[in-house]
């Protein structure tokens, strides 16, 4: 069967690519998630891996071509076809194909045939007049590895319309429905209600044309096929897991069977994702996935990027790694040896060379202990509540924060008594004009916007040891959800709406998120955030800055508190509407002369808001 590659989406309002250099060429055979080609947008320039394994059999633009997003750009011919069609005519392609599929496997004659038994149930949508069009798991956000099939609307023989709701999907960022790429009936289903998929895997197929009338494939087999596959790469990795499991020593030398099977690299191991471009470099300098595990990550969610990647390789080359054990024994030779010395002197000599075996017993009790906290001992009065899949993501999420950026809190104090009376003044008319209430989150919002205008640095993100400083504020905003998770919808180019805007794209936003109704790009690309804590009464906080993002603004309760003024040179105590806000910065590319400065023209900006100046 073919597969089509077409032109990705590499960020909202991107609607075309420029190929810079296929990496393989037709006639090539290529594995799933390999890098099959680089691409330009006007944002960013990356790696294409490949849809699905097989043999390249159709590059249809060239080097330097500009491609519109969602066209097909290449064709895969996959294992399934290649598997399926030797059968009936030529016997000697087969073996041509069965080395390759096999991998590391050493009996390719026992994989292949349940390769082409799981995935040729469809064939007979094709023969009967369709096509068939496959149906992938989108990429609902940055950073979005996955997602989790709560529901399917159509069932296998069913007819689904182009743009009909197909299934319904949940990410760790927002619930959403599926559409359907094609008119047609679907003929397979590859995923089960509850699974939790990777993005770009084939989750359904659909036959389209006139003919197409088929019968219910079952998807046992494939499902049984995915589950013997990863079953026995769970047996290939198990020994290199128990090879490793006495610590540091175990590692430092490995068997070579060991390092053998852990060479090749793949994309998810525990916890960590590795890209289609860290892969190929590993492999390809020769670093195993134990050695991977050991790299700190600076990429998002921890992962290793590519400079991670290439500067432990220079440091490897440098600095051969485990050539630090041997240098543990001369250590404690100085240590046994005082020991040795008030004994006999013709007995020196002797225990002198046996320092060095005996070396490693000592110095292995004083090494570092599990990084893992022993689990408590719970008492018999505690009710233990499992966290949701979106509360583990947040705590990940926040935890990275900390790991990421060094923060640092700034603190100022307002006189919003102007905005006070504004809200009090406009608020019904507002809402019979626009049909929506009037909160205190718009004059915020602005506030910051203004603040954010006159100082531009504190609008950016770190990439490395680049700065990179946003043309546009794009201004998020925490958003409480029914089930007490939280979610942080965007407000693209906020410098360019005034009040009434902001509070329309709030007001729609937050509605839209806690019905889970939310696109994925309103949910990405913010550039600073406002967290608003004052309707839970908390008058002060430190909140965690939103990667990548490098600032987050904190308002809180709005109290009336005596101040003391200065009218015409006296000094007068009045009843004012104060607030605290806070301003928490990342102290690498934002300083406290910067980040305070900001917060002060954030002040300035919510103080000069009265009656006579608002604009709504």
């Amino acid at each position: 069967m073919k597969v089509d590659v077409v032109m990705p989406k590499m960020g909202e309002s991107v609607q075309e690519g420029k190929i810079l250099r296929w990496v393989k060429k037709v006639g090539d055979r290529i594995e799933r998630d390999e890098v099959l080609l680089e691409i330009s947008t006007d944002k960013v320039d990356t790696e294409v891996p490949a849809p699905a394994s097989g043999v390249i059999t159709e590059l249809l633009a060239n080097e330097g071509d500009t491609v519109e997003v969602g066209k097909v750009i290449a064709r895969i011919e996959t294992e399934a076809t290649a598997a399926s069609a030797p059968q009936p005519s030529a016997a000697p392609q087969e073996p041509a194909h069965a080395p390759q599929s096999a991998g590391v496997q050493s009996s390719p004659s026992v994989v292949q045939p349940t390769t082409s038994t799981a995935t040729v149930q469809p064939a007979p949508a094709a023969s009967n007049g369709g096509q068939l069009v496959e149906v992938v798991m989108p990429k609902m956000g940055e950073s979005v590895q996955e997602g989790k099939i709560l529901r399917w609307v159509k069932n296998v023989g069913e007819r689904v319309e182009r743009d009909e709701v197909l299934l319904e999907i949940s990410t760790d960022k927002v619930d959403t429905e599926v559409p359907s790429p094609a008119s047609g009936i679907l003929v397979e289903r590859l995923a089960n209600e509850g699974d939790v998929v990777e993005v770009g895997r084939v989750i359904a197929r659909i036959a389209v044309g006139s003919g197409a009338t088929v019968s219910p494939p079952a998807t046992t087999p494939v499902q049984q096929a995915s589950e013997s596959r990863s079953a026995s790469q769970q047996a290939v990795s198990q020994p290199a897991r128990t090879q490793t499991t006495n610590g540091v020593q175990g590692a430092t030398a490995p068997p070579p069977m060991t390092s053998t099977r852990t060479m090749k690299i793949p994309r998810v191991h525990g916890q960590r994702f590795y890209s289609p471009l860290v892969r190929t470099i590993a492999e390809a300098e020769g670093v195993s996935l134990e050695e991977l595990e050991t790299i700190q990550g600076t990429g998002l969610g921890g992962r290793v990027t590519k400079h991670d990647l290439l500067r432990y390789i220079e440091q490897r080359k440098s600095q051969p790694a485990f050539t630090p054990q041997p240098a543990i024994a001369p250590s404690a030779e100085p240590v046994v040896t005082p020991t040795v010395t008030p004994t006999p002197t013709p007995v020196v000599p002797t225990p002198t060379p046996a320092a060095p075996v005996s070396a490693p017993t000592v110095i292995t009790p004083p090494s570092p202990p599990p990084p893992h906290v022993p689990k408590p001992s719970w008492g018999p009065d505690v009710e233990i509540i499992p966290m949701d899949r979106v509360r583990q993501l947040i705590a990940e999420h926040m935890v990275r924060s900390k790991h990421t950026s060094p923060h640092v809190t700034s603190v100022a104090e307002a006189d919003v008594t102007g905005i006070i009376r504004a809200h009090q003044l406009y608020r019904e008319e507002f809402q019979r004009r626009e049909g929506i209430k009037l909160t205190l989150t718009p004059f915020f919002a602005k506030a910051i916007i203004e603040g954010v205008k006159q100082y531009p640095m504190v609008n950016v993100s770190v990439d490395g040891t680049n700065i990179v400083v946003h043309k546009n504020i794009n201004l998020s905003f925490a958003t409480l959800l029914p089930d007490g998770n939280l979610i942080v919808p965007v407000i693209k180019k906020a410098q360019h709406l005034n009040i009434t805007g902001l509070a329309h794209a709030i007001t729609d936003l937050a509605t839209r998120a806690r019905n889970k109704k939310l696109n994925p790009d309103e949910i990405q690309g913010g550039t600073i955030s406002l967290t608003n804590m004052g309707p839970w009464g908390s008058l002060f906080g430190t909140p965690v800055i939103n990667q990548p993002q490098t600032a987050i603004v904190g308002v809180y309760a709005v109290q009336k508190r005596p101040v003391v003024k200065e009218i015409n040179g006296e000094d007068v105590i009045m009843i004012r509407h104060m607030m605290y806000v806070t301003i928490t910065y990342d102290h690498r590319v934002i300083d406290g002369a910067l980040g305070s400065s900001c917060l002060r023209a954030i002040v300035q900006a919510l103080e000069a808001m009265n009656p006579e100046t608002v604009q709504l």
